[in-house]
Formats: C-alpha cells, sequence, structure tokens
C-alpha cells in the first residue's frame, strides 16, 4: 500500500472549540472548515502533520461509531519540554494529567488533556537508561 497520507480525527460534539484548542496550543492552521469537520495542518516540518476534528454525529461516521473519542494519546515530541512545559501549564493554564517527569525507558514528558478529555502527552526524547536501552531497535535518543 502507498499511503500519501495518514493523520487521526477526533469525533467531537465540540468541533470549533477543539480545532481553535489545536490553532492555538499547538500551532496547527485550518486548511478545512466546513463546520461539522474541519482540518488542521502544521507545517514546518520535513512532513507536514495532520490532524481532523468531525462532528461525532455526522451521518458519514456509521451509526454505532456516533460517539465521541475517548481512550486516545496524542504523542507530539518537542525539542525542549521543559519550555512547553512552562509556556503550556504554566502559563496558558491547561489541565495537568500527569506531572513532568523524567522516565528510564527514555522519556522526559508531561501530559495535558485537550478540551474533550483526549490525553497530550508533550516529549523530549532522553537516553533510556539501564536495561531499556538493550530494548530500542535503533538509538533514537542521540
Amino acid at each position: 500500500m502507498k499511503v500519501s497520507s495518514f493523520y487521526p480525527v477526533i469525533l467531537t460534539d465540540q468541533v470549533d472549540s477543539t480545532a481553535a484548542f489545536y490553532v492555538k496550543h499547538f500551532g496547527f492552521e485550518k486548511v478545512f472548515d466546513g463546520e461539522w469537520y474541519v482540518s488542521l495542518k502544521m507545517s514546518g516540518a520535513d512532513q507536514p502533520f495532520e490532524l481532523a476534528v468531525l462532528d461525532a454525529a455526522h451521518p458519514t461516521i456509521p451509526d454505532a461509531y456516533r460517539k465521541k473519542t475517548s481512550g486516545l494519546i496524542l504523542n507530539f515530541e518537542v525539542e525542549d519540554v521543559d519550555t512547553e512545559y512552562e509556556r503550556l501549564i504554566q502559563k496558558a493554564k491547561l489541565p495537568l494529567e500527569l506531572d513532568i517527569r523524567s522516565e528510564d525507558f527514555g522519556q522526559r514528558h508531561f501530559i495535558t488533556a485537550d478540551p474533550n478529555g483526549i490525553l497530550i502527552d508533550v516529549i523530549t526524547v532522553i537516553p533510556p537508561t539501564g536495561e531499556f536501552s538493550s530494548q530500542y531497535v535503533e538509538e533514537s535518543w542521540k
């Protein structure tokens, strides 16, 4: 299969406020706004990152699945998680679901949430310690 794009779609009853959240706090731009569906793109990387927000009650969703997204974590890997912690938690006052900490498996991170309760894990990759370093297929922390 040759894939030309891949992105998550958040099903919600708060399309506008969810899209505005990702624009304001995570640097996405609207590329389509149909009220019931908003397509977002974050440019500036080798590959642009995309995210979509869709009204969970829209008829394009099969009846049995017309409910808000849950059980999802969006990971944002950044250069300096401490700077993002200050910007998003201390200054913007986003909800803090897991305080900033360094993990032995090779992450320094904190977790916040969007208006739907979708978890957002903001991460800087750090060298893993001990046994965890041997579990990596490649040395991505370097």
